[in-house]
Formats: structure tokens, C-alpha cells, sequence
């Protein structure tokens, strides 16, 4: 005789939260990018490893590492706009509950400022979300050091005695810091008062240079070489210094092609070079892609090289 007695709640199989969130995820991933589900079940399963304090304390760094990586290894640059939001606003979340994390403030002020490079120039929303990466950097530079708090609103002066007592272990901050403030200032280009403020992103990655100029690949050297060439030499410009920031960050990272993009952009086209200008883009076109932490960017850059290309004989 079969037993029809209902299954009481204690006898019932238990569903454990992991599981739930991973059949959720599953049952609703029609319309998800591959990159999408593979972030979102790592964070399904996650929690339920050693619950969400745990998570948010101890596994955030190693969750933005791994994101990180993740992202750089994509040849799909639409895939990554189109999954990065998402992971905006779980990276938020999480540095709302652990507000004394400064790395976590640092890796989304990274993620806002590598979002900010997906989209095009003239988008209306890199005013807001330049600002968001901003205000994530600030609060973490002063949580690493109070005498940075406020840094924004201090006298340009003041920058110098700031960077003198910085060393080695404030590298990371110091580059993020440099990074979203540069995004910043580019997204608000027609504000005087935020051009105004470039000085102190120079002497920043100057100082970044001056500890490691190999860090992040020697990509400090590129924010100069591109902030030294946005005035032309008859304007107090100095094109002699970003070819030789350019060439330094082409030395320390050949694979980055977007090193000779940003070259021929800022600087062959201030000189009106076109022989310089034609050779490097036809170079990244002519170079795969795929390389380890710049497959991504490479991608980015051919596409831009590709347009810059169709655009030259109307530059020049």
C-alpha cells in the first residue's frame, strides 16, 4: 500500500541556498551572457560556503581578482558592457556592508573606471558614473591614510608634500586614485575647473613612475605620455616628453596594443605624422589579439585603430 501521508517540513529535503540561487540563475539565463552566468554562479555559491560576512570580509578581494582577470580574457568587448553593470552594482553592495575596506572601495573604483573605457566618448553618462568611481577612490585613499581625505578639495600645493611621504605599499591606491581622477577630469573636459585639476593627476602617476614605473604594466606612463599631449607644443605643450612616456610604456608592455593606438591618437596626430601615425595602427591590425590580461584592451584598440585608420585623410 503506497504511504499518501504529506511529508512534514522537518522530513522534507532541504534546499540549501547555494542550490536555490544556482537553479534560479539556470532556470532564468535564456537572455545571460556566458560571462554573466559564470560570475553569477560563483556568487551563488560563495555565501553558502562560509556565510555572507565571511564573503563580504575575507573573499571580496579574491572575487574583484578573479573578475578582473575574467574580463581582461575577453575578446567580446560587448559581452563585458553588457555584463559589467551588473556586477557595478553587486561590487556597491558589498562595499555598503564592509565600509572600512579600502581595497574593496579601490576595485570599484577600477571597475567603474574600466566601464567608463567600454563606452563611447561623447556618452551623456560618464559625467555620473566617472564621478561614482571617484568618490569610491577618495574614500579609500582616506580610509588608507586621513591626510589624503579631502584631497580633492586641497590646494594643487599641497600634492607634492602629500606624494613625498607615500612609498611602496601606497602604489595600488595611488594609481587608482590617479586612474579614476584622470576618467574624471575626462569626462567633465569642457569644465575648466576639472581640466584645471590635471596637474595633480600628473604628479600622481609621476610618483607611481617614480616607485614602480612597471606597475600596471607601465600604464602610468600612457596617462602622461596622453596628458602631455592634449596641448600643442606652440601652446606650452610638450610632445617631446609624451613620445618619450609613449615609447617607455611600449617598452615595459609591447603586447598592450593600445599603447600604439593611443600614440598615434594623441600623439602623431598633435604632430601631423602620418607616416608614424599610419604604421603603428596598421601594426596593432596586423597583431593578435590574445594575450595574458590585455586580450580585452587589444580587442578595444584594433577596433579604434580600424576607425582612426578611416578617419586619417580627413585628419590630415
Amino acid at each position: 500500500m503506497t504511504n499518501t501521508m504529506p511529508v512534514s517540513k522537518s522530513s522534507r529535503p532541504i534546499v540549501k541556498p547555494w542550490r536555490k540561487c544556482l537553479m534560479n540563475t539556470i532556470n532564468n539565463s535564456s537572455p545571460i551572457k556566458s560571462l554573466a552566468i559564470r560570475i553569477g554562479l560563483m556568487l551563488c555559491v560563495l555565501p553558502s560556503l562560509n556565510g555572507c560576512s565571511y564573503l563580504v570580509s575575507s573573499a571580496t578581494d579574491d572575487f574583484s581578482a578573479r573578475l578582473k582577470q575574467t574580463i581582461l580574457a575577453q575578446n567580446d568587448p560587448e559581452i563585458v558592457k553588457d555584463a559589467l553593470p551588473a556586477y557595478l552594482l553587486v561590487m556597491e553592495a558589498t562595499a555598503a556592508g564592509d565600509n572600512d575596506n579600502e581595497n574593496l572601495l579601490f576595485a570599484n573604483a577600477n571597475l567603474y573606471t574600466a566601464y567608463l573605457g567600454l563606452l563611447p566618448d561623447d556618452s551623456p553618462r560618464k559625467a555620473s558614473l566617472s564621478r561614482k568611481g571617484l568618490d569610491f577612490v577618495l574614500r579609500g585613499i582616506c580610509i588608507h591614510s586621513e591626510k589624503w581625505c579631502d584631497v580633492q578639495q586641497k590646494p594643487a600645493t599641497d600634492m607634492l608634500g602629500l606624494l613625498a611621504e607615500t612609498s611602496q605599499e601606497d602604489i595600488d591606491g595611488l594609481y587608482s586614485l590617479g586612474a579614476a581622477w584622470s576618467a574624471w577630469i575626462q569626462a567633465n573636459k569642457n569644465d575648466w575647473n576639472a581640466v584645471a585639476q590635471l596637474s595633480q593627476v600628473k604628479q600622481i602617476m609621476q610618483k607611481v613612475i617614480e616607485l614602480d614605473e612597471a606597475h600596471q604594466q607601465g600604464n602610468a606612463h600612457l596617462y602622461l605620455a596622453v596628458m602631455e599631449s592634449l596641448i600643442p607644443e606652440t601652446l606650452g605643450g610638450k610632445p617631446d616628453a609624451a613620445k618619450q612616456h609613449f615609447q617607455r610604456a611600449l617598452q615595459l608592455s609591447p603586447d598592450n596594443l593600445m599603447s600604439k593606438v593611443l600614440f598615434a591618437k594623441h600623439y602623431a596626430r598633435m604632430v601631423f605624422d602620418r607616416d608614424l601615425h599610419d604604421n603603428l595602427l596598421k601594426t596593432v591590425l596586423a597583431t593578435q589579439t590574445a594575450a595574458p590580461g590585455l586580450t580585452l584592451i587589444n580587442t578595444l584598440a584594433q577596433q579604434q585603430a580600424q576607425q582612426l585608420l578611416n578617419s586619417a585623410n580627413d585628419y590630415f
